[in-house]
């Protein structure tokens, strides 16, 4: 008993002394924790004899009442004391609310596009953005003296390898890897060394769209098209198709958008040249289909009003806000 009221008068002499709130949480745990000194005095109730169990524990159950009271009168005086010195805190004021953030309007814009062409059965595919001059130039059947091959339009490394020039290097990849049939898009950043000016950029978005099977057809391809751009501007857009040359499409398209103050090219598409199927295994006389691609800058910049392409890299927080 003696102990117990030792034990008492220390723990009110060191509350007194204590005016942290972190030393009075490391002298609670001393006290009253776990494996603290009165857990501790619990533990010997069994070693004492019965006539003195009683006696002890009730004993022992006060000291401990008076504990967890005496730590908690002092944990409130700390607080109170706290609020009192923190003179800069109003608690009348309004709440700070938290700032969420927004999809950048080209990210918008890819997802908008890309759940278009999901809901018409396409899957959505990745690629990587170093490539070889085979799958930005060769298997797409662009010749070893077309002008894109040239340093001065195509991003080259030291190794021999380049920045993609478009994403149409996924297709390629796709096709090698599977057989047909094949109904894939393949966004992602392409590069090519233009002068930044309002309406071009270094590094640029594009979407690259394929479909192949054995009886794909140039109807399919402009059906198709139909369907996403009047989803995504409206079933009232006037569009039209126009002939056209590319490298590894045959024939080719070129599909504008008019605007009211004219016709505007979007994108490129047509049927896939057969020697971009052998390059890549499949036989010509057995499978069919078309391909196509659209830069998402152009498309975001139409749809949202935008006159300077520059705007969409410069992170200024003004203009996006607005998205």
């Amino acid at each position: 008993m003696t102990d117990l009221s030792s034990l008492q008068k220390e723990i009110q002499e060191k509350l007194t002394q204590v005016h942290d709130p972190k030393v009075l949480e490391e002298l609670r745990v001393e006290y009253l924790g776990r494996k603290g000194k009165i857990a501790d005095l619990f533990k010997n109730i069994a070693t004492l004899p019965n006539e003195e169990k009683r006696q002890f524990g009730q004993a022992l159950n006060q000291l401990k009442e008076f504990a967890e009271q005496a730590f908690s009168e002092k944990t409130a005086s700390l607080e109170n004391q706290g609020a009192k010195t923190d003179q800069s805190f109003d608690p009348t004021l309004p709440g700070v609310s938290t700032k969420l953030g927004k999809l950048h309007p080209i990210t918008r814009t890819i997802r908008e596009i890309s759940d278009i062409f999901v809901r018409l059965g396409f899957e959505v595919v990745d690629g990587r953005e170093i490539e070889t001059e085979f799958y930005n130039f060769t298997a797409l059947n662009i010749p070893l003296d077309h002008p894109s091959r040239d340093a001065f339009d195509t991003f080259y490394t030291e190794q021999g390898h380049l920045l993609r020039s478009q994403t149409s290097t996924v297709q390629i990849r796709m096709m090698q890897s599977r057989k047909p049939p094949l109904r894939i898009i393949a966004p992602g950043r392409v590069y090519r060394p233009d002068t930044m000016d309002a309406s071009h950029s270094f590094m640029f978005h594009q979407i690259e769209g394929l479909m192949v099977d054995d009886r794909t057809t140039f109807s399919d391809l402009k059906g198709v098209l139909h369907v996403f751009l009047r989803t995504l501007f409206g079933d009232d857009v006037k569009m039209r198709f126009r002939p056209h040359f590319f490298p590894f499409t045959e024939p080719s398209v070129e599909v504008d958008v008019n605007w009211g103050k004219g016709w505007l090219e979007l994108l490129g598409a047509g049927q896939v040249d057969p020697a971009v199927f052998k390059e890549v295994g499949y036989h010509p006389n057995k499978v069919q289909g078309f391909a196509f691609g659209l830069g998402v800058e152009r498309i975001a910049m139409l749809k949202y009003g935008i006159k300077d392409i520059r705007l969409f890299y410069e992170n200024d927080l003004r203009f996006l806000k607005q998205f």
